[in-house]
């Protein structure tokens, strides 16, 4: 075995174990915690029972969409925003079920993040991220023109 690998494996290791125990990561299962969420066929459905009711502000998400999708089988999106979310969630009403994804944010996250979706017709897509602490809802809301169905179609 080569000395260099070695340590340096064994530093990494070393770093690892020291770093991990100290950072504040978790993830919420909301399919457990929010089942009626993953059951609702409309978003303003989807939105209440993930989130409850209250104030939704436009402004503060920015979200890259194609507005033509060629192929609704994977279809690129990317969410950035500079508030301080704990959550954000994905809707569009276009399959059986609205909410496609929710991500967990941790404190101090720079967000920025890139999915791919399913979508087999044309239709709206909500991005709803909720503030920390304050509870406060933000969405952003733009329409996807699908050519060929991702499920099936």
């Amino acid at each position: 075995m080569d000395r260099r690998k070695f340590f340096k494996g064994v530093g990494l290791a070393a770093f690892a174990a020291v770093v991990a125990p100290t950072t504040n990561l978790k993830a919420l299962d909301f399919r457990a915690e929010k089942p009626a969420a993953w059951e609702a066929e409309k978003t303003v459905d989807g939105i209440k029972a993930l989130f409850g009711t209250g104030d939704v502000t436009t402004k503060g998400i920015k979200v890259t969409a194609p507005k033509l999708a060629e192929n609704g089988g994977s279809i690129p999106i990317n969410v950035k925003s500079k508030l301080d979310l704990d959550t954000i969630a994905f809707f569009q009403d276009a399959n059986p079920r609205c909410l496609s994804c929710v991500f967990t944010v941790p404190e101090g996250a720079i967000i920025d993040y890139d999915f791919r979706i399913k979508m087999r017709q044309t239709a709206f897509v909500n991005i709803v991220g909720r503030e920390r602490g304050t509870g406060k809802l933000y969405n952003f809301t733009k329409e996807i023109d699908v050519s060929i169905g991702g499920c099936g179609g």
